[in-house]
């Protein structure tokens, strides 16, 4: 029988909220705030847009290579290096706003890379801090809380540059980093792993788990086409840019709504990869319906409702992943699916720019959607063959500090 939500209101939990928020809005924040930080040198807005690019390159390589060397059993010190790096850079960016672009865009590689496998690392604390049955539940509040923050950064980015300055967004970051690497003693210091089957190692065993990672890309790719597309679609049905960002908060809020819908239930109809490939087609049914249709009210109702779809999507990832993987690599699994969904968006933002070049937005958005497509047929198909090969692993609960043993003693 599933949880409720208010059964995983513990201390534990609520503290793993709060240091997850502080480690999670700079990384929101960044992109952004970047930009703003160099806009008004000359050619202020290209420079922002190369060092958002370098802090999302730091994030995407660092990943998977941060994440397969992390130590389950003792994780606590990877993940409060990870994060204090990430201050350190965020940090030297907001005392530096003038230094040379070379040394701006090193500490941006610095800022992204050294958290970089923080996010996973705190999603396999999370789910091994709850019992097995509330796991579902746990992984829907991190997707809410996760959409709730990337909603707030935006407008926090935006009103500290302009209304207090520049560099005040990456010193705040900076603090926040700072007080997460102070919460990450609140939490237990790892989780209990196992060592991987006879014969397979961590690196073999994310590495054999590449159809999850695939359609996870997929997933992410729609919500790209959705972002970078939008205002330019809107110019081509006549109607004013200025909708584009009420219509993409819907979307939000409407992928919130989803991710606390799918967690009321511990468990869905159906095997995961079909859930997972039933939910993207569906999301990637909408974003077809917004390119072809011509009214303002109705491309909203289609975002909303792709919104409710596409948290569900991701949150089924996770947990094909949990079940594929041994904890000992869980860190890692996560912390490549991060890089591979980032990538994913990078790659269908690319095509589509590279596409708004020589046909219409909505014809752009509509090759976006055949290679989403395409790239879950392809994970759907590898994702099956490995499942009927690979036992499910379970996972276990949290480690202790030896003198929290001896409090218990």
């Amino acid at each position: 029988m599933a949880m409720s939500y208010r059964e995983l209101a513990t201390r534990p939990v609520l503290a793993w909220c709060a240091v997850t928020a502080a480690g999670r809005l700079p990384v929101a924040m960044a992109p952004l705030a970047l930009v703003f930080l160099v806009r008004e040198r000359p050619g202020g807005y290209s420079l922002g847009a190369a060092l958002a690019a370098a802090y999302v390159i730091g994030e995407i390589v660092a990943a998977p290579v941060l994440g397969l060397r992390m130590n389950a059993e003792r994780a606590r010190p990877q993940l409060v290096a990870g994060l204090a790096v990430g201050a350190a850079g965020f940090a030297g960016l907001g005392f530096a706003p003038h230094a040379h672009p070379v040394v701006l865009a090193a500490l941006a590689v610095i800022a992204g890379a050294g958290p970089a496998a923080v996010a996973g690392g705190l999603r396999a604390l999370l789910t091994s801090m709850v019992p097995e049955r509330a796991v579902t539940q746990a992984m829907s509040m991190e997707s809410m809380l996760t959409f709730g923050v990337w909603a707030a950064a935006p407008a926090l980015a935006t009103g500290l540059a302009l209304g207090v300055g520049p560099a005040v967004p990456l010193l705040l970051m900076a603090a926040l980093m700072a007080l997460a690497v102070a919460g990450m003693w609140l939490l237990p210091a790892g989780w209990a792993a196992e060592p991987p089957e006879k014969g397979v190692s961590a690196r073999r065993a994310l590495l054999r788990a590449w159809p999850v990672y695939v359609l996870g890309a997929a997933g992410l790719s729609l919500l790209a086409l959705a972002e970078l597309l939008l205002p330019a679609l809107l110019e081509q049905r006549g109607i004013a840019i200025g909708w584009a960002g009420p219509l993409l908060a819907g979307f939000s809020i409407g992928s919130a709504v989803g991710a606390f819908v799918y967690g009321l239930r511990g468990h869905w109809p159906g095997p995961l990869l079909v859930q997972s490939v039933v939910l993207v087609l569906a999301v990637t049914a909408g974003v077809a319906l917004v390119a072809l249709l011509p009214w303002t009210a109705a491309i909203g109702a289609v975002l909303v409702a792709a919104g409710l779809l596409q948290a569900p999507a991701g949150l089924t990832r996770n947990l094909a992943l949990r079940r594929l993987l041994p904890p000992s690599a869980l860190a890692a699994g996560y912390s490549v699916m991060y890089a591979a969904v980032g990538a994913g968006y990078a790659a269908s933002g690319a095509l589509a720019g590279g596409l708004l070049k020589v046909v219409a937005p909505s014809t752009a958005i509509l090759y976006g959607v055949a290679l989403t497509v395409l790239l879950t047929a392809v994970g759907a198909v590898g994702e099956r063959r490995l499942t009927r090969r690979t036992p499910v692993v379970q996972e276990a609960g949290p480690v202790v500090d030896a003198e929290e043993r001896k409090v218990r003693r």
